[in-house]
């Protein structure tokens, strides 16, 4: 899936297609906006099959000894309360701006203050997406819950300056 197609110009697009390419012949590729694909692209197609994988390695199904950057860590924050949405935006945005380089992935669902929907968000580094979502259930008890992947991540301070952000 080659998402936020509508992003590039078509010559960019090409030539990331090509690159695919180059990495697997014959992959699938659909290009997609906000990730909006019929599930029935994905779910079902038979795309892996062992005995080509197989002939393209074959140690495939042998033991293999991986290493695992110990300084990547994950976090995740749970808060009660409303977040003040002009408050969040400029926090995280000047988060990301002075540490996205270590902030891998982020993402999170935000009770905004005046806002009967939830806040859906993502990121990658310094790029950032979020839109208002759908209605909190009666189920459910609105609060905001923010995860963060990276390295160098100071938990306390991360906490303490999304705290600043509640109403």
């Amino acid at each position: 899936m080659l998402n936020k197609t509508d992003l590039v110009s078509a010559e960019e697009l090409a030539e990331l297609e090509k690159r695919i390419r180059a990495m697997n012949a014959i992959a699938k590729i659909h290009r997609t906006h906000n990730a909006e694909l019929e599930i029935d692209a994905l779910l079902g197609v038979k795309a892996f099959d062992l005995n080509r994988a197989l002939e393209i390695e074959p140690d495939f199904l042998g033991v293999h000894v991986h290493e695992h950057d110990a300084t990547v860590k994950s976090m995740a924050i749970v808060e009660s309360g409303a977040v003040d949405g002009d408050k969040f935006s400029d926090w995280i945005g000047e988060l990301l701006r002075t540490q996205g380089t270590d902030i891998f992935r982020t993402k999170g669902i935000l009770n905004v203050s005046g806002q009967e929907k939830r806040f859906v968000f993502q990121g990658v580094h310094m790029l950032f997406d979020g839109r208002p979502d759908r209605a909190w259930k009666d189920s459910e008890t609105p609060k905001n819950e923010l995860v963060f992947i990276g390295r160098n991540l100071n938990e306390t301070q991360l906490r303490e300056d999304f705290r600043r952000c509640l109403v």
